[in-house]
């Protein structure tokens, strides 16, 4: 009889052969942190909600249906499967699980965080009792978060807003963070706030939030909130004349001019610019829960920094911070793709490892299952990263995880930097804005390999996004960077000496430059042949010479969960269409047709389009795309005009923008 391998055991065995495996082929995220699933039976939805860990090792997870359940064995130890109690149900879609160091839950619903109390010890809760109400409108966008516990016992807590086509505080603090006491006394901390689902505290005691796209919100972001706090959209203020409010601005002193937020920030004082952006779309598109790096190297590299998951994009996202003139900044990287639905929740496991808690019923995501609880486990192996950017007075010092190749680390022909920001309005996300590139004066790598200094060759500009790219780069055994992009939000240029480069670096960098220089002039071009002429596929006026009018008009519109509201449509082959598309849904959307069976290329090309996707409304430049409208904000719409491709067949339909097209999808069926 065969010896049967357990589960780490075949985690050894798998991890011994990893280098000379790495040796033959590109790493891989899944080289360095594993996604392992946790067994949920087919009887439970567990659209994951929160998620507490226990002192006794088990996990407990609230739902978005309502319940809690305690998962006894998460951790698969021994190679059995866990089992789940229910807890506690008839819950209103808690978003947020917190053990109580005194031993009850605490859960919070659409009104009211619920103290939830197991009496006798047989893992039912016996009470259920009301911890802390506010107000409710009826609005289906009032998710409530929380609460996180803070080192003095208090607690905070999040208000969604209202959506009625814009964010809304229909209901009173409607878009404000809570402080509780122990006792359920309440305290107004801070607003400005649209839809705070992932927040949390330091070592330090600061507190940060994260934020999504939205009206007022051009990209995702990381945001410290100090007592007092504007963070950014207005509709919270409606409140701040309350009692115990600790600001006094007002909505309508919020000016919606496209400024870019750090201006804006100048003359409203109390608005607080982001420490970290999440670029939209090339980080992620819907930030969630964070947790910083507690586990003293259990979990890689990385000891103190954020890991940010993201609900959109099913990933997750790591952030180095710092403080610059007493202010937080700094830089995010791709850290891990891949799990099995939206990532709305993380906790740390006791081993180190991260729980990972997903949903994506209508808030879909990439990750194809509706739901899911995952553990991702650090397998000891050294990944090759940027570990940090941080501002120096002169341009940015990066430190890596491995000694790098000397002679591609001192190349500037090895890094490539660019600058660019978003418009602060009340309209919902932003294009990016006043994108430059940042030429390079020289780079100085450290002695023992570890950092390289990057010197720009002019000044770096305040409050813009700094992308950081090292595709050249190599490790000083000929490793490529497992992820070779940073983005650092630079409030506050460092202060300190500027460095003296050789003289061989200056002359370096100058050749490199000018190759840089007339490269970006080349792409340039080609960029703007590939505008024109993928507008070209966009007709928005009736072809003059249609004397008949249309011979057909179809109507298309959107809904939530990443859908159209029809995913079969039909023409004759060769006619004349007018298609009006709805955006209905409360993100952004194009409509695109392509060839037959193109619909995830042209998704694929649409992603790789970086920082040229805005402006190119996300369509690619690609004979596979044969109409398309504009990126439409929420509650607007656009008519096309377009002839009906003469050969029949079974076209597609497809959302383009970065993360929608694996799941907007449908057929154009052209016939006869």
């Amino acid at each position: 009889m065969k010896k049967l391998l357990t589960l780490p055991g075949l985690l050894l065995a798998l991890l011994f052969p990893l280098s000379s495996a790495l040796a033959q082929r590109p790493a891989t995220e899944e080289d360095y942190y594993r996604i392992v699933t946790l067994p949920i039976p087919e009887t439970i939805k567990l659209e994951v909600g929160g998620l507490a860990p226990l002192p006794d090792g088990r996990l407990a997870a609230c739902t978005r249906r309502g319940e809690v359940w305690i998962i006894s064995n998460p951790y698969m130890q021994g190679s059995r499967v866990p089992t789940y109690k229910k807890f506690a149900s008839g819950l209103h879609e808690p978003l947020g699980l917190m053990w109580h160091p005194k031993g009850y839950f605490l859960c919070t619903q659409r009104g009211e965080v619920t103290k939830l109390v197991d009496n006798d010890g047989d893992d039912i809760a016996d009470e259920y009792r009301s911890f802390y109400k506010w107000p409710l409108s009826g609005n289906y966008h009032e998710y409530s978060y929380g609460p996180v516990l803070l080192p003095d016992g208090d607690m905070i807590i999040t208000l969604n807003l209202d959506w009625i086509g814009y964010g809304a505080s229909l209901a009173k603090w409607r878009g404000w963070m809570l402080k509780l006491t122990e006792k359920g006394e309440m305290t107004p901390w801070a607003t400005g706030l649209r839809s705070p689902a992932g927040f949390g505290i330091l070592h330090d005691g600061s507190i940060f939030y994260t934020e999504n796209q939205g009206d007022w919100v051009g990209s995702g972001r990381m945001t410290n909130l100090t007592k007092g706090a504007f963070a950014g959209n207005p509709a919270g203020l409606r409140w701040s004349g309350e009692p115990g409010s600790p600001l006094s601005l007002k909505p309508e002193e919020v000016p919606s001019t496209g400024k870019p937020m750090f201006e804006v920030a100048k003359t409203v004082k109390e608005l607080k610019v982001p420490a970290v952006w999440f670029p939209h779309t090339l980080m992620g598109i819907s930030t969630s829960d964070f947790k910083e790096d507690t586990t003293k190297g259990a979990f890689g590299p990385f000891a103190g920094q954020l890991f940010v998951g993201d609900q959109g994009h099913s990933k997750i996202m790591r952030v180095a911070l710092e403080k610059v003139n007493g202010e937080w900044q700094g830089a995010c990287f791709p850290f891990r793709e891949g799990f099995q639905s939206g990532i709305i929740r993380t906790v740390w496991g006791q081993d180190g490892s991260m729980f990972v808690g997903m949903t994506s019923r209508g808030w879909a995501a990439t990750g194809k299952d509706p739901y899911g609880i995952q553990r991702l486990v650090w397998t000891g192996k050294m990944p090759f990263e940027m570990k940090t950017i941080t501002s120096k007075p002169d341009g940015f010092e990066v430190t890596f995880t491995a000694p790098v190749d000397r002679k591609t680390a001192e190349s500037p022909e090895s890094y490539s930097l660019n600058s660019f920001t978003y418009k602060y309005h009340k309209t919902y996300g932003s294009p990016i804005e006043n994108a430059r590139p940042v030429p390079i004066r020289g780079v100085v790598v450290a002695p023992d390999g570890m950092s390289a200094r990057i010197v720009a060759d002019t000044v770096l500009r305040e409050g813009y996004i700094h992308e950081v790219k090292a595709e050249g780069l190599r490790s000083a055994s000929g490793m490529p960077l497992l992820h070779s992009v940073g983005y650092y939000t630079l409030n506050a240029i460092a202060p300190g000496e500027k460095l003296t480069l050789p003289a061989r670096a200056v002359a370096i960098a100058k050749h490199d430059h000018a190759e840089m220089m007339a490269t970006q002039k080349k792409a340039a071009t080609i960029t703007s042949k590939n505008v024109k002429s993928v507008n070209a596929k966009r007709t928005v006026i009736m072809p003059a010479d249609w004397a008949n009018g249309v011979d057909q008009t179809l109507t298309v519109g959107t809904k939530p969960g990443l859908k159209f509201d029809t995913d079969k449509l039909e023409v004759k082959a060769g006619s004349r269409i007018k298609l009006v598309f709805n955006n209905n849904d409360d993100m952004l959307h194009n409509f695109v047709i392509t060839k037959p069976g193109a619909a995830n290329a042209v998704g694929d090309a649409a992603l790789r389009l970086n920082l040229n996707g805005p402006k190119m409304n996300y369509v690619p430049a690609t004979p596979n795309v044969l109409y398309h409208t504009n990126i439409l904000q929420p509650e607007t719409s656009e008519t096309i005009y377009f002839q009906a491709p003469t050969e029949p067949g079974d076209y597609q339909f497809v959302c383009s923008f970065p993360g929608h097209s694996s799941l907007m999808q449908g057929t154009l069926k052209v016939v006869k």
